[in-house]
């Protein structure tokens, strides 16, 4: 069997802790992709896993080339594990799956449908899903209408790993810390479009579930950095110089409230609460502009250092013109 020189799809799978899945994932898998007729390749990044899941991925390394798996020296986390599967994915459309067989591959299909109608990641909404209610379903609802609120792209279910991307959204979208979860949200900022289709959701078979409540929290403080992100990444003064006039400027206002209020009543002001607060204020003021003007500084060098462009092109139509 050959290895395809550029596949047309390629299917990213972070794994972490999942040996008894390995082998009926590359079955459910592979009938899968193979009914599709495309050329494929599947990028399975180990990331750091303590039971014997990278052995039985090199099983199947060694009988199906088309999977290539990457091993980590060490535990990094999810959005890692997507992140290194971007950059060795060679396929103009990538797809992203679970590991735990809970995402059905035979809906790949419909993403891949989806995809041709000109959209540039196309999501799985699991309607129906397996998952205890309070622990899992709930957090989870509530943090899809907060991130959907926060970002102004509107998904059912942010949490569902099988979605599908254009080459150029994934691989120009940087993700780092835990904002994989958040990775439509942040291609909006390259103008990219955002489907969500119905998918299948199924109930975990072996291993266990990676996610807890507490990672309720850890969304909420990403979604404050995507955010800012989506809002000020390229005029971080604007965010920190609005509040500290805001802020500064509720300060002077106090102060000459208090200046006006003793030249009238001829009262002491020395020892009032309200002074001290509005000259907090000020200085708070002063400080938030100061931090805005530093972020500032940090940004322009951040992308005049790599010669990273403020921009994203979408297409360029260009006659060519002989020179004479």
């Amino acid at each position: 069997m050959t290895h395809a020189q550029n596949p047309e799809i390629s299917v990213v799978i972070p794994v972490y802790n999942e040996e008894k899945n390995i082998e009926p994932l590359y079955e459910e898998l592979s009938a899968a992709l193979n009914d599709l007729g495309m050329t494929y390749e599947v990028i399975v990044v180990d990331d750091g896993s303590r039971d014997n899941s990278f052995a039985e991925l090199k099983k199947v390394y060694e009988r199906d080339p088309r999977w290539q798996v990457i091993q980590f020296r060490r535990n990094f986390g999810q959005t890692a594990g997507f992140s290194a599967g971007f950059d060795h994915a060679r396929g103009d459309t990538i797809i992203t799956i679970d590991a735990d067989l809970q995402n059905d591959p035979r809906d790949i299909p419909k993403l891949l449908e989806k995809m041709e109608e000109g959209y540039d990641i196309v999501s799985g909404w699991r309607v129906d899903r397996k998952e205890p209610f309070l622990s899992r379903r709930l957090p989870s609802m509530t943090a899809n209408r907060m991130i959907s609120w926060m970002t102004g792209v509107h998904l059912h279910d942010y949490g569902c790993s099988l979605k599908a991307y254009s080459s150029f959204v994934a691989k120009n979208v940087q993700l780092y810390g835990e904002l994989h979860r958040f990775l439509p949200a942040l291609a909006k900022w390259i103008g990219a479009e955002v489907a969500e289709v119905p998918v299948n959701d199924r109930a975990r078979k072996y291993g266990s579930s990676k996610y807890g409540i507490s990672r309720t929290f850890r969304v909420f403080i990403d979604l404050l950095t995507v955010s800012f992100l989506l809002g000020y990444s390229t005029r971080p003064a604007h965010v920190f110089g609005m509040s500290g006039l805001a802020l500064g400027g509720t300060g002077v206002l106090i102060g000459i409230y208090l200046t006006i209020y003793k030249f009238i009543t001829n009262a002491k002001i020395g020892n009032r609460p309200l002074l001290l607060l509005a000259a907090l204020l000020m200085i708070l003021g002063v400080q938030m502009v100061v931090l805005g003007l530093l972020a500032e500084m940090v940004t322009r060098t951040y992308y005049e250092s790599q010669n990273k462009r403020i921009y994203t092109v979408r297409e360029h139509l260009k006659a060519e013109i002989d020179q004479e």
